[in-house]
């Protein structure tokens, strides 16, 4: 949900994703970005406008274009179609060991489970493991099915519930294209050129952010919203902030980074009538990564009185 409040974090020009580190774009650069790709005449152009955008991309984005780039310098012929089928191979054996690794990782905590419910969850497992294994190209594992079963498993008490709610955040971990080099790879494999180009640059779209999940009872306030970047906001999906951390201990300082961009941009007049964001966001960050992300905001020169003061001033002349 995008309310108003949301819009105005959107607005924002040139800030940094607090989860993954880089300078998000906004939805109408990504428009003018999808009509310049469409104006091309080859594949040569469609990169060479991507170039441009390069540090923009997430990690995993990144190193595939760089890829794509060197393949297309030393075989000019060749197109995308090549390129993915080149190391189809590779990449799709080192995604399966990606997946087993995670759903190990599940096993070994359900050893904390009562037998029937270790059972049912074992059960789930190795489904997954016989799918991934599988020689059949029509079957395949899908990691928001397994997801999906992990949810109908159902704890016999307070104990359990807890176990069960770690091995579903465990399971969150799966490789994404957004996460994995190889499922990336796979996935876009066989798609069209559009498709694939598109999609090295739309992770990187500013989008809003619940920094408390709305499924764990999150508000819809700017109190509660942060501005992400796509992957990161769908890769996050509904992580604990502090578990999600632990993904990536860069957070805390991205954050920073993110929130000193942003009392910047308020200096120069934007964000009218939500001055207090920062102390607001401040606040339910702390609360959610458990006291791992504490914003320093002594560069924005106002108390936190001074900046409800300046808000209500501000919404009473809009």
């Amino acid at each position: 949900m995008d309310t108003g409040k949301g819009t105005n974090l959107k607005k924002l020009r040139n800030i940094t994703c607090p989860y993954t580190g880089i300078r998000m774009i906004s939805g109408a650069e990504m428009n003018r970005i999808e009509s310049r790709l469409e104006s091309c005449h080859n594949l040569q152009e469609k990169m060479y406008v991507l170039a441009k955008y390069a540090r923009n991309m997430q990690r995993i984005e990144h190193g595939i274009f760089d890829q794509i780039s060197y393949f297309l310098d030393s075989n000019p012929e060749k197109n995308l179609t090549d390129f993915f089928s080149l190391s189809y191979s590779h990449h799709l054996a080192k995604l399966k060991l990606e997946e087993f690794n995670v759903i190990d990782r599940v096993d070994t905590k359900a050893t904390k489970l009562s037998t029937q419910t270790q059972m049912e969850l074992r059960k789930e497992t190795t489904n997954c493991r016989n799918l991934i294994l599988s020689s059949n190209k029509n079957v395949f594992f899908k990691r928001k099915n397994f997801l999906n079963a992990l949810q109908e498993i159902r704890a016999k008490n307070p104990y359990e519930e807890r176990v069960l709610s770690e091995i579903r955040n465990l399971a969150l971990f799966l490789p994404t294209s957004g996460s994995s080099e190889s499922a990336f790879m796979i996935k876009y494999a066989g798609r069209e050129e559009q498709e694939i180009l598109r999609r090295l640059i739309i992770g990187s779209v500013a989008t809003i952010e619940h920094v408390k999940p709305r499924s764990s009872g999150g508000i819809d306030k700017i109190s509660n919203y942060l501005l992400v970047s796509n992957n990161g906001n769908r890769y996050r999906e509904n992580i604990p902030l502090s578990i999600y951390i632990d993904r990536n201990p860069s957070i805390p300082e991205y954050c920073q980074i993110q929130i000193d961009e942003i009392i910047n941009s308020i200096h120069k007049g934007a964000m009218k009538g939500n001055e207090s964001y920062p102390y607001k966001i401040k606040k339910t960050l702390f609360e959610e990564s458990e006291g791992r992300i504490l914003l320093d905001l002594s560069g924005y020169g106002v108390s936190e009185e001074e900046a409800y003061n300046k808000e209500r001033i501000n919404r009473l002349h809009r």
